[in-house]
């Protein structure tokens, strides 16, 4: 048996299929945008075809809007107050186990608009979100209590063909 970020692959050998057992504390931790963000299923864990990660996210707060070139996203609300953007307009907050899904190119965020914070499963497929954040990560642990550098996230963005765009109110 090996073991990835606190997952558990189950199987014979490392070229065979594997199932992976994910325990509720297992996954990388990243912290960027406001989130907390745990990866729990690596695009190295499913050959690539998508990332799985749960989303922590302050009150009132939430990534600007956005587009990804590269991928499609569902989000699945567990916990707290979200509200999204879908097709140009916010969403009233969606009740816990709504569904939303956005297909690349489709401008979209999400704010917490509770009191208390939100938590959501986050799928995008295929993989390659996981590592767009941790990079971006990286930059706002290097910025401590200050301002990020900014210039540095747009190049991040750039590299994994995610756009932001005007915020919209």
């Amino acid at each position: 048996m090996s073991t990835f970020s606190g997952s558990a692959a189950v199987g014979n050998a490392a070229s065979s299929p594997q199932t992976f057992v994910v325990p509720p504390t297992g996954g990388q931790t990243l912290q960027a945008y406001g989130d907390t963000t745990m990866v729990k299923l690596s695009g190295e864990q499913t050959n690539g075809s998508m990332v799985v990660i749960q989303t922590t996210t302050p009150p009132q707060s939430g990534p600007p809007p956005h587009r990804h070139k590269n991928e499609d996203e569902m989000f699945l609300v567990l916990e707290g107050s979200i509200r999204y953007l879908a097709n140009g307009e916010w969403t009233e907050p969606l009740e816990i186990g709504s569904i939303v899904y956005t297909q690349r190119g489709a401008v979209h965020t999400f704010q917490n608009v509770g009191d208390t914070p939100s938590r959501q499963l986050i799928i995008a497929t295929p993989n390659g979100f996981e590592f767009f954040f941790a990079k971006s990560a990286e930059v706002f642990a290097a910025a401590k209590a200050g301002p990020p550098d900014i210039a540095r996230l747009l190049a991040i963005s750039a590299e994994y063909q995610i756009e932001f765009v005007p915020p919209l109110t």
